[in-house]
């Protein structure tokens, strides 16, 4: 039986999203899970799904079209729509929702009112110097994301060496803390049990995450026993040596 018609997957950047995502997607039975609504520009989401509103249109009628197309991507033809949701880009997309569904109160009811009864998932990253230093990385190189036969998957600059940054990490570090404290108040206010999930788990086992989160979404899926990861991990000695060189110089610093 199935328990959820959505599910939100509420995180911020460097937390294994893309992995999750693909692997979610790739059941087919469990929608399209992506950013639908991922720059704060109502331009950028008329861009994403290929909308021109007549000139006459209203906002309201604008940012119904926008939804409706991105619920039917999210969808991708299954019962299930998925959506995933970043933290720098929640308070805009909320706005947004509150001038689509003025007459509703509170964010979990609008939210239930676009796409129907959704599960909420937290994914996290409990070290934020893992996650910060990730960050600042893929920021310098422009590589986000590589499949496992290295292939790159996504690149948003042209490449380049990664150099140290302390300042950096320790700014891009206490984002990410704010983040997650503003996921957490926001999950009490609208009284939200979410399921979930931290990067560790998903990075140690992907498979059984999977399973874990479609077992709550009531999805019957059977792997065929020939999952390959999707997406490779881009920590590497870099990360390591940064890691140790940020804690080593903090030490020295409080010492």
């Amino acid at each position: 039986m199935k328990h959820f018609e959505s599910y939100i997957i509420c995180t911020s950047p460097r937390c294994g999203s893309t992995l999750l995502c693909k692997l979610l997607s790739n059941t087919g039975v469990a929608g399209v899970p992506e950013s639908h609504f991922h720059e704060p520009s109502l331009a950028a989401w008329l861009g994403y799904y290929r909308l021109t509103p007549d000139a006459h249109c209203t906002q309201q009628e604008t940012l119904k079209a926008i939804f409706t197309a991105a619920y039917e991507h999210g969808k991708g033809g299954t019962d299930v729509f998925g959506l995933r949701l970043q933290r720098h880009s929640f308070e805009f997309f909320m706005h947004q929702l509150s001038i689509l569904h003025p007459e509703i109160a509170g964010g979990k009811s609008r939210l239930k009112s676009v796409f129907g009864n959704p599960l909420f998932i937290h994914l996290t990253r409990g070290n934020k110097l893992e996650q910060a230093i990730s960050y600042v990385k893929a920021t310098q190189t422009g590589l986000w994301h590589a499949a496992p036969d290295g292939t790159e998957l996504e690149r948003l600059s042209a490449p380049r060496e990664p150099a140290y940054d302390a300042q950096a990490i320790a700014k891009q570090r206490a984002k990410f803390t704010t983040m997650d404290d503003q996921w957490k108040s926001w999950f009490a206010t609208e009284e939200i049990a979410p399921l979930s999930i931290s990067y560790d788990e998903l990075s140690s086992a992907p498979l059984a995450t999977r399973a874990r989160i479609l077992e709550r979404l009531g999805l019957d899926f059977e792997p065929d026993g020939k999952d390959e990861l999707p997406v490779a991990k881009l920590a590497d000695a870099t990360n390591q040596a940064w890691f140790d060189r940020f804690t080593s110089e903090l030490s020295k610093i409080t010492t």
